[in-house]
């Protein structure tokens, strides 16, 4: 697996999408491709796209279908013509290194309720969550699209929600995760435990330090609770590394809100 996303630059701003909190916007990059930029300056900041960064290359390992990730870069004089106040001074906090998705045309949101979603693609992306802690993926706001009838899945910033505080962070690693009861797809979850032998093997130490070191040095500026970069992407590492080891705490809780469901 490459360690090193494709880089490209970012050229037009051509629409926010105000529906996503952190107002990521879709824009046009010197390779002529239209992306989802996730910006460093919005609120969240760089942790949200290492969150982003962390969960899309996951899923990508565990075969699941996630937009292309770039690294893409903003030019300190890009922006400065917008005429939105509020997109300005994004633009101007998110000069240097952010996170691009490639802009999926045409998809459609996906609906519980027309779009159906088979059990072992369902178990699969309940398992990813889980191990992620991602509270996103729920009836309210699904995270899913339908892209040339398949499910694609996209927006992973608002997981490994650990590291906004770093609190506890080695216990939290072992704990499942109850929110799962919310996850759109649940009820049609009934492979979990296959599931979990196939992606406990996928999930080696070796792979997924291999994504924590993609963690660019740039996006850990701010921070303060450990004392180098490396030391950061080790905790990523551990964190991971655990929840893989005990994965049975999040596959049993999961399995006990699919029944409560009944």
């Amino acid at each position: 697996m490459s360690s090193n996303l494709r880089s490209v630059t970012v050229t037009r701003y051509v629409t926010p999408l105000r529906e996503g909190g952190s107002m990521p916007a879709i824009a046009e990059a010197d390779d002529e491709f239209l992306y989802v930029i996730k910006f460093r300056g919005a609120g969240q900041g760089p942790r949200a796209l290492i969150a982003e960064l962390i969960g899309g290359e996951i899923a990508r390992l565990l075969g699941l279908p996630i937009p292309e990730l770039v690294f893409a870069t903003l030019d300190e004089a890009f922006g400065r013509t917008e005429a939105d106040e509020e997109i300005q001074d994004l633009l101007k906090f998110s000069v240097g290194l952010n996170l691009g998705l490639h802009y999926l045309s045409g998809a459609i949101t996906f609906d519980p309720v027309v779009n159906k979603v088979e059990p072992l693609l369902a178990s699969k992306i309940v398992w990813l969550d889980c191990l992620l802690t991602n509270m996103d993926r729920t009836c309210r706001n699904t995270n899913m699209l339908i892209w040339h009838k398949e499910l694609w899945l996209i927006d992973h910033g608002a997981s490994l929600y650990f590291h906004h505080s770093w609190q506890n962070w080695e216990e939290q690693a072992t704990k499942p995760f109850f929110l799962i009861k919310e996850h759109v797809l649940l009820p049609m979850a009934s492979e979990l435990e296959s599931v979990d032998v196939e992606f406990r093997k996928l999930l080696t130490s070796e792979k997924i330090r291999t994504i924590a070191a993609m963690i660019p040095d740039d996006w850990l500026n701010d921070e303060n609770t450990f004392k180098t970069k490396q030391e950061y992407r080790d905790a990523y590492a551990v964190f991971l590394e655990t929840r893989v080891a005990h994965s049975e705490n999040f596959v049993n809780e999961a399995q006990n809100a699919k029944q409560a469901l009944i």
